[in-house]
């Protein structure tokens, strides 16, 4: 996880991140060529630096890659919104193997400061959850 980062940037690089927006923005398969045509218009790097980094993609099972007619075509393996909701929660996941009591007092904290309409959400979740579970 980067802290740095923005978004799906935070579990991504800035390289990756972009390649998966033009991947899951697509409508159909595209060529590594046609991705990094797109690619090219907001971040300068070369054909090879773009395919090696969609292989990766693909090695770490975010894209798929198929060859059509002679040429390599790539597609998201994973849509969107099934990544974040992965990701979000192996963050957490982790984020609490630092001590449990202590991040959730940080985690109310911060989400009161930036949006106390999110730790409302917040409130009226946890005490679903906890109807469901019976307490």
């Amino acid at each position: 996880m980067k802290l740095s980062g923005d978004g799906v940037g935070t579990v991504l690089g800035q390289l990756e991140s972009r390649l998966m927006r033009l991947c899951w923005d697509a409508r159909e398969p595209l060529t590594a060529r046609e991705i990094h045509e797109q690619l090219r218009i907001e971040h300068p790097v070369s054909p090879f630096t773009s395919t090696t980094v969609l292989n990766r993609l693909v090695e770490k099972g975010l894209l798929k890659r198929e060859r059509v007619d002679g040429r390599l075509h790539f597609s998201a393996r994973v849509n969107e919104s099934s990544f974040v909701s992965h990701a979000s929660r192996r963050a957490v996941e982790g984020i609490l193997s630092l001590g449990a009591e202590a991040v959730t007092a940080s985690f109310v904290d911060v989400l009161a400061e930036r949006d106390p309409a999110q730790l409302e959400e917040l409130a009226r979740l946890i005490r679903q959850k906890l109807r469901e579970q019976g307490g």
